[in-house]
């Protein structure tokens, strides 16, 4: 599943949860937002093997615009031996090769700076998105244990009156 989707379904849930009145917290289904976040670390994985897939597809381009270029030049090559012996037209036929050689290689490494771009655009993309998800899930934490030492010390504060009372 899309990580974009998930974030947004995990944003539909934080505002879909009831106001505290008085407060800017809402009350929110802890355990929708966790089965959230697992899809989320489920998805994480997906776009690593699409930024491969990616890769794998860029080498094998390139292999094969090497073999081509290759080919070409063997072809080019056998072409002049059978022409003539004579040094021009290996020259030229030398100078194609190269040339054709040249613009497989131009072309080889623009398409590995747009697949590294492509890859390293996704990387970039999902590292703000993992740390927004850092983010809202480290909020949760510090308000639920905010929310709990508060408890704790209202509770306290209770037990302690209760003992200063003299029994009736």
């Amino acid at each position: 599943m899309d990580i974009q989707h998930l974030l947004r379904r995990l944003e539909e849930i934080l505002l879909e949860g009831k106001r505290v009145p008085g407060t800017k917290m809402r009350l929110v289904d802890t355990e929708r937002c966790f089965q959230l976040i697992d899809q989320m670390v489920l998805a994480i994985p997906e776009e690593i093997k699409k930024a491969q897939r990616i890769e794998q597809e860029h080498d094998r381009i390139l292999a094969q615009a090497k073999e081509e270029a290759d080919r070409i030049r063997d072809l080019a090559r056998d072409e002049a031996s059978r022409l003539a012996d004579d040094t021009a037209i290996m020259s030229i036929a030398n100078s194609r090769a190269a040339a054709i050689e040249d613009r497989a290689r131009q072309s080889s490494e623009r398409m590995r700076g747009e697949a590294d771009g492509y890859a390293l655009d996704t990387l970039k993309r999902l590292q703000d998105e993992v740390g927004q998800i850092m983010t809202v899930v480290g909020n949760g934490v510090n308000k639920l244990e905010r929310d709990a030492a508060a408890r704790a010390a209202a509770s306290a504060a209770a037990s302690a009156e209760s003992d200063e009372q003299p029994p009736l």
